[in-house]
């Protein structure tokens, strides 16, 4: 493996376990401020909002600036929020931490424009799974570790993600190399990017897309926690635990069979098959008032989540040339954000309003939606958009 490669998936994976953490204990964590489910989802969506502002820019600035500078400022800019919430003593201040964090927050787009600068595009839909495992990893320990710190109290593990984020900053500004010449690519501020990627033909379907997967992606990450508590009784701990079963699962899928599938497929067909796994363990999930039966259905929803990441990932990289790579991952970030955004705020409000049956079933009709998107949306669009869509890659050239 390329050295570059395996320390900024290194980097990634410590970051995560940061991140993974804070996934079950958020919203439980947000409820022992008195927050209502709707106001837990805001919270959990204030960081995608501020990330839908910053994710461009710093998509650009490491276009001009370098990967390395503007990934170790999202690290430290994370290492800073966590601890915020871990001084917080109200709900306004988890939602100052929340924005603290969405603003400096570019550290998984920058890593993505990293790695397609060291890889070609023959190399990048695995290289991509190498970065989801890092996301699986992280959502295995994390959620573990959290779950078992939550023992202690509940800010023992944010203190723990707060150091381990620290840890990611320091492997990043001590091993991880430059790829980007400063000054070469051409700074395109905030809404530019996104404007300027929309604009174009071959990546307007696939934005389309990712926004649609991510908002229904994200009602699933926004609601787990509180539909599990309600429905069984789950706590911090139980739910660390699960996902961390679920994300040894995904590791599993990402790092062993996402090459091969997308070499024999091509990334199109992939990421239209995990969205139908996804959408049948989502509903299944949905109806299932059996707590082994609820457990059995996440199954398939986690192996068709651990397909469809990588896949959308180098799908969108496809479709940019290596100067404007930083510009497209910015662009896809904003999407990816605004998509985290309304799908906890939506979600929590049906959760709140008509129940947990309903909250998991607006995220299946979403995975279905975008189904239907990737199957209909390259026949409409003609050869330029069935060639982002990944419907002339390499494995179907011939």
């Amino acid at each position: 493996m390329d050295r570059r490669l395996l320390v900024i998936v290194l980097t990634l994976v410590v970051n995560l376990i940061g991140f993974g953490i804070m996934i079950p204990l958020l919203p439980l964590y947000a409820r022992s401020f008195g927050a209502s489910e709707q106001v837990i989802g805001l919270v959990i969506a204030t960081f995608s909002l501020c990330q839908l502002v910053a994710s461009p820019a710093l998509g650009a600035l490491s276009d001009r600036w370098g990967r390395r500078p503007v990934l170790i400022l999202s690290l430290v800019g994370t290492a800073v929020s966590f601890v915020m919430l871990a001084l917080a003593r109200s709900v306004p201040m988890l939602f100052a931490g929340r924005l603290v964090d969405g603003l400096s927050g570019g550290n998984i787009s920058t890593a993505r424009a990293y790695v397609a600068d060291i890889t070609s595009e023959e190399e990048r839909a695995k290289a991509y799974g190498l970065i989801g495992a890092a996301f699986g990893v992280g959502f295995v320990l994390g959620p573990a570790l959290g779950g078992a710190l939550a023992h202690v109290s509940y800010t023992a593990p944010i203190w723990a993600a707060a150091a381990l984020t620290l840890v990611a900053t320091g492997l990043a500004w001590i091993w991880l190399p430059e790829t980007v010449h400063r000054g070469t690519a051409s700074a395109v501020p905030f809404w530019a990017g996104l404007r300027d990627a929309f604009s174009r033909r071959s990546l307007r379907p696939l934005l389309i897309v990712d926004l649609v997967y991510w908002i229904a992606t994200a009602v699933f990450q926004g609601t787990f926690a509180l539909v599990a508590a309600r429905r069984f009784g789950f706590d911090v701990p139980r739910v660390g635990y699960v996902l961390a079963a679920f994300g040894v699962l995904g590791v599993i899928v990402q790092v062993r069979l996402v090459g091969p599938i997308v070499a024999a497929l091509g990334e199109r067909r992939v990421f239209a098959l995990g969205l139908l796994v996804a959408a049948i363990g989502l509903g299944g999930a949905a109806l299932a008032h059996d707590v082994r039966l609820f457990l059995v259905a996440l199954v398939p929803y986690a192996v068709g989540s651990a397909l469809c990441t990588p896949s959308l990932a180098s799908l969108i990289s496809r479709a940019a040339g290596p100067e404007e790579q930083g510009m497209v991952q910015g662009a896809a970030s904003a999407l990816e954000s605004l998509g985290r955004a309304i799908g906890p705020i939506g979600g929590t409000a049906v959760l709140q309003r008509l129940g947990d049956v309903a909250a998991f079933g607006s995220g299946t009709l979403l995975l279905v939606a975008t189904m239907a998107l990737v199957m209909v949306g390259p026949v409409r669009r003609g050869r330029e958009s069935s060639r982002a869509f990944g419907c002339e890659d390499k494995s179907r050239a011939s």
